[in-house]
């Protein structure tokens, strides 16, 4: 039986390996529409950032009213937030979102869906197979 050393065989499957490119930019939200009007925050373009990401708009909406600490609805295509928020902050919970909920935290794609798995809220990627939990927020929260 013939030995081979690790670093060798380790050379060896990596140079098997298909080269990978990263193409980090392919996931880009639509820009934010968001202005405001008298006392309140228009978020013009709420469900094609929802459609982008994947995602139920009823979870976005939840996660959005939570984080801003406001209230608001969904009306047609967009969301009426109550009191004014600059086009940043919206970005900025928006970004946190995704980070959260929509971007895997192994391979840093996009290609994951909420499942529950047991009773337990996890994301799952489709792109390298991890899972992690997560807190999905209910109804009410």
């Amino acid at each position: 039986m013939e030995e081979y050393k690790y670093e060798d065989l380790l050379d060896r499957v990596l140079k098997q390996l298909p080269s990978t490119t990263t193409a980090e930019s392919r996931f880009v939200i639509p820009e934010l529409r968001v202005f405001i009007e008298g006392k309140t925050t228009i978020f013009d373009n709420f469900d094609a950032v929802c459609g982008y990401m994947n995602r139920e708009q009823e979870h976005v909406i939840k996660f959005l009213l939570n984080e801003l600490g406001t209230a608001g609805k969904v009306e047609g295509n967009r969301v009426i937030f109550q009191g004014r928020f600059s086009k940043g902050d919206v970005e900025r919970q928006v970004m946190r979102y995704m980070d959260e909920y929509v971007l895997c935290g192994e391979c840093k794609k996009p290609d994951t869906h909420i499942i529950k798995m047991d009773r337990v809220w996890v994301l799952k990627c489709d792109a390298c197979g991890a899972i992690r939990p997560i807190m999905k927020r209910k109804r009410g929260k």
